[in-house]
């Protein structure tokens, strides 16, 4: 079983990406985040057409996460514990699969910056939300993957230049700390459950050549329960896609579960 994930950065605007990855990679499940659209315009016939199912929670302009599965699924949107958080960052499903289920969540965490505003302490408590969401799912004990775009940098080898990223949201100590209260719950992060190497990144800004110069982070993570992480057989980053002709600035990460 193949399941990935993928900020897009816009779904309208990839849409051909998009149709070529489901293609090409054919995953189970794919979740996607930054679908900046409303349930109403994601382009369903297309998804349908290449033989997926799709679960939308979309927002106007902004946000929206999706998760497309070539099996029929069970959906619940939206995180738990804020009722007036209308942000469209959470999506849930189970899949069935092999005579079971797997669980699994397309997060798009918020970005927080700039740190001294509103926006950092709304990351910080969205954080909180998912760590005490994920124990409810975990006392569950299924196979359960949490992915997406954390807009977490985890640690220093995670991306090319530390020191340009210090007072960053994405890799200030409170959010990391929290990042690693989440992952010692009892979650594998799967990609480096396969692999210490540095240099593997997810996200390379538009700005100042940085795809041209590998200046990257990895802010895109998968995390399983114990249930999930003991059938994980390999991660990849498919990196390729970001040298395709007007790329996401994401890309896709996928895993293979036995």
């Amino acid at each position: 079983m193949q399941i990935a994930t993928w900020n897009v950065n816009s779904v309208r605007q990839r849409i051909e990406h998009l149709l070529r990855y489901l293609r090409d990679a054919s995953p189970d499940v794919l979740c996607l985040q930054e679908l900046k659209c409303v349930d109403e315009a994601f382009p369903w016939q297309e998804i349908e057409a290449a033989g997926y199912n799709a679960a939308v929670h979309g927002q106007k302009g902004f946000n929206g996460v999706a998760i497309l599965s070539k099996a029929p699924i069970e959906v619940t949107r939206g995180l738990p514990g804020d009722p007036a958080d209308e942000h469209a960052r959470y999506i849930e499903a189970i899949v069935p699969h092999d005579g079971g289920a797997v669980r699994v969540a397309s997060i798009y965490l918020p970005n927080g910056n700039p740190p001294d505003t509103d926006k950092y302490a709304y990351k910080l408590a969205w954080m909180d939300r998912l760590i005490a969401h994920a124990k409810t799912l975990l006392a569950l004990e299924e196979p359960l993957i949490l992915a997406g775009d954390y807009n977490v940098i985890p640690a220093a080898r995670d991306c090319a230049d530390p020191a340009a990223w210090i007072n960053d949201a994405l890799f200030l100590p409170q959010t990391r700390a929290r990042f690693r209260t989440l992952v010692n719950l009892g979650l594998t992060d799967a990609l480096r459950a396969t692999t210490d190497d540095a240099g593997l990144y997810t996200f390379w800004d538009y700005q100042a050549g940085a795809w041209q110069r590998n200046k990257g982070i990895c802010i895109d993570h998968l995390l399983l329960s114990p249930q999930a992480a003991d059938r994980l057989v390999k991660t990849t980053i498919d990196k390729a896609l970001r040298g395709d002709d007007k790329p996401s600035d994401h890309v896709p990460v996928r895993i293979e579960l036995a």
